[in-house]
């Protein structure tokens, strides 16, 4: 069984999974962009809510790929 290591890049426009191999080489890397929302001038906002079901989905997906 090989074992790799699973990190979590969260961006504030994606969120992004990348498997590193025990060399610490990127083996495989998932990224979806999320929605920004501007509610007034100069603000930004996410909602949590769709970054964690994203980084869940894009998870899932990295693993069943590899």
């Amino acid at each position: 069984m090989k074992k790799y290591f699973l990190v979590i890049d969260q961006g504030t426009t994606s969120s992004r999974i990348v498997l590193y191999n025990k060399k610490f080489e990127i083996f495989d890397i998932v990224q979806k962009e999320f929605k920004q929302y501007f509610p007034n001038e100069g603000w930004v906002e996410h909602n949590a809510t769709e970054i964690w079901d994203d980084v869940r989905n894009l998870i899932s997906k990295i693993l069943r790929k590899s």
